[in-house]
């Protein structure tokens, strides 16, 4: 009976101990999101949310949502959605334990960020038409006043280059997102064209924070109209070329 009683106080040390030295688990699927979602009610959310905001009219760098990211998850000074950041950093944690690592190359860009790049790409393009003109910018770039980079929850993640994500280390990371980054509230909204999705070309390094993209993209949808679309080079061609159906609405349904 003593030796009974011996080993199983062994065996109890034993289990402890191992718990112990465990390391402790990084909150992913639904924890995550619900952690980081219910800080800001949904009544709260809505209620923040202006057509100025959804249009990238704003100061994102005054404005008390977004947060400045670590130059330790960044290339360059970026501002995201402090809830799309704290989901980020979960991911990106358990990335690293992974032996992932995810570099957050492009965040936030307001109106004004997105008109420089727009017309700057219009003046490349210059002897083509109009419509021609749009549309091979809009390949790979939005409208200003279309951009989910407006709303602080899409982030473009290493590469800027599909290829860079076919081999190697890129692809190691391209695959472990489509694997984890769905727990984390992250989704890649561009994908190939199929299913009838339309818009912008696949990429594959851009991935939008869904819990509060879907509600800011609703909103948009709501109340933007093509009397909004203003105010840059070329933006005549947005109601034409139906922007807000085919490229703002034209992200992947899976």
């Amino acid at each position: 009976m003593k030796n009974l009683v011996l080993f199983t106080f062994i065996m109890i040390l034993c289990i402890l101990h191992s718990c112990k030295d465990e390391k402790q688990p990084v909150l992913v699927d639904k924890q995550v999101v619900k952690t980081i979602v219910k800080e800001i009610p949904k009544k709260k959310i809505d209620s923040m949310i202006t057509k100025d905001f959804v249009l990238g009219k704003f100061n994102y760098t005054k404005h008390d949502a977004f947060e400045k990211v670590s130059a330790s998850h960044s290339s360059k000074t970026i501002y995201l959605n402090k809830n799309c950041y704290e989901a980020f950093k979960a991911m990106y944690e358990q990335a690293k334990e992974d032996g992932i690592n995810l570099k957050i190359i492009s965040g936030t860009r307001n109106f004004y960020e997105q008109k420089s790049i727009w017309e700057r790409k219009w003046k490349k393009y210059e002897s083509l038409e109009p419509n021609v003109r749009a549309l091979k910018i809009l390949e790979y770039s939005s409208m200003p006043t279309s951009s989910r980079h407006h709303w602080g929850t899409d982030m473009d993640l290493n590469n800027l280059n599909n290829r860079y994500f076919e081999k190697g280390e890129g692809l190691k990371i391209y695959n472990w997102l489509l694997k984890h980054a769905k727990a984390y509230g992250f989704k890649q909204v561009y994908t190939e064209k199929t299913h009838g999705r339309t818009g912008y070309n696949k990429e594959k390094w851009h991935w939008s924070y869904m819990p509060l993209a879907e509600t800011y993209l609703e909103f948009y949808n709501a109340n933007i109209s093509y009397a909004d679309i203003i105010d840059f080079k070329g933006f005549e061609q947005a109601q034409e070329l139906d922007v807000i159906k085919y490229y703002v609405n034209g992200i992947s349904k899976d």
